[in-house]
């Protein structure tokens, strides 16, 4: 469950900047829109301290962290719904994202030209809300087409899902995004389906100055107010920094961090921000051969999880023996965990914790 993020917003806004410095990968960068069409694509690897400290007790030859999928998505533009700057392409590309990375661009720079002429991320974001909210309510006045018809000739469920349709295009009426909606958790797998745009999680990156990367700003502040409002998160990042700590050694870019107050890169603190969102944790897998990092939602019982490893596993499940990650560190082996009875045999039911490090027991 590799989780993939699309990056968008405004032309100009510093988003190919800011995925080049979060992915390595040299994405186009231009002072004019649409030098992205096509998504670049860059896969990052999750940082975790804890998979390279599982290492070292289990003495793994190898070790794999979990990833995320960061996609430079064209910038969108007023009318975008309607088409205009190829819009439909780039509204295509964010449906198939889990969420989206909206970049709103909060420093000045007289060589980049803002597409708008100025710069004003709180309109930059009501922009684009309402081109995705503009393409949801077509999306869904088709939808409402189809459903009416079968609700004509009885169909229960297309009876009821008729009446779901209509709150929805009611709700985005009113220039609402869907996240925030009161759903039934019926109606949510309902939802669900629909692949709205305006219903994808959403997490603010707020490109700022180096002079302002704690975002204390009153301009920073007011996008933090609007978020808290629309249930999103907001991250502040330079994307200027971040293409400096790239350029450093690790031990470097550490002292960087030190001198910016940071503790860590906006790429890892962009990362764990788009798990709280997703509600997604990871388990751990370790042994002399490989120590590894799996990402699954929260909530997530024993055996779906045995099979994010493999299919046998789930099918054939039997039992998952399972360690934290704080007892092992804290007794320093598994030998030791098993000493002291706290390692725990669990059922198919079981309810994965963040953290667990997990042996699954299965038949073939």
């Amino acid at each position: 469950m590799a989780l993939r993020c699309g990056i968008i917003g405004l032309p100009n806004v510093g988003k190919s900047t800011l995925f080049t410095a979060l992915t390595s990968t040299k994405a186009l960068i231009g002072n004019y829109p649409f030098t992205t069409i096509d998504p670049h694509v860059g896969v990052v690897e999750v940082p975790d301290p804890r998979l390279q400290r599982l290492a070292e007790i289990f003495k793994s030859r190898r070790i794999t962290p979990t990833t995320v999928e960061f996609l430079d998505i064209a910038g969108l533009v007023k009318g975008a719904s309607k088409g205009e700057g190829l819009g439909n392409r780039f509204l295509a590309h964010i449906r198939e994202v889990d969420a989206i990375v909206h970049v709103l661009r909060c420093f000045e720079d007289t060589e980049v030209v803002h597409v708008s002429g100025n710069v004003d991320p709180l309109r930059d974001m009501e922009i684009v809300q309402t081109e995705l909210v503009l393409a949801d309510m077509e999306s869904m006045q088709r939808r409402l087409e189809r459903v009416e018809k079968k609700a004509k000739s009885g169909d229960p469920q297309a009876v009821k899902e008729l009446a779901l349709t209509h709150r929805v295009l009611a709700h985005l009426n009113e220039g609402k995004g869907l996240r925030n909606m009161d759903l039934s958790p019926e109606e949510t797998e309902q939802v669900e389906q629909y692949q709205l745009l305006a219903r994808k999680p959403v997490l603010y990156a707020v490109n700022v100055s180096e002079n302002d990367i704690r975002g204390e700003s009153p301009i920073v502040q007011k996008i933090r107010q609007k978020a808290k409002e629309e249930d999103s998160e907001v991250i502040v990042i330079s994307g200027k920094i971040e293409a400096e700590l790239l350029e450093l050694s690790p031990p470097e870019r550490a002292e960087y961090l030190k001198q910016l107050g940071l503790l860590e890169t906006g790429l890892a603190r962009l990362i764990h921000v788009a798990y709280r969102l997703l509600g997604l944790i990871t388990f751990f897998t370790a042994g002399e051969t490989e120590a590894r990092a799996w990402t699954i939602l929260k909530g997530t019982q024993a055996q779906t999880a045995a099979g994010k490893i493999h299919s046998d596993m789930e099918r054939g499940f039997i039992r998952a023996e399972v360690m934290s990650y704080e007892d092992l560190v804290s007794l320093r082996s598994e030998a030791a965990v098993r000493e002291k009875g706290q390692l725990r045999l669990e059922g198919r039911d079981y309810v994965i914790r963040d953290g667990d490090v997990i042996y699954f027991r299965f038949h073939v």
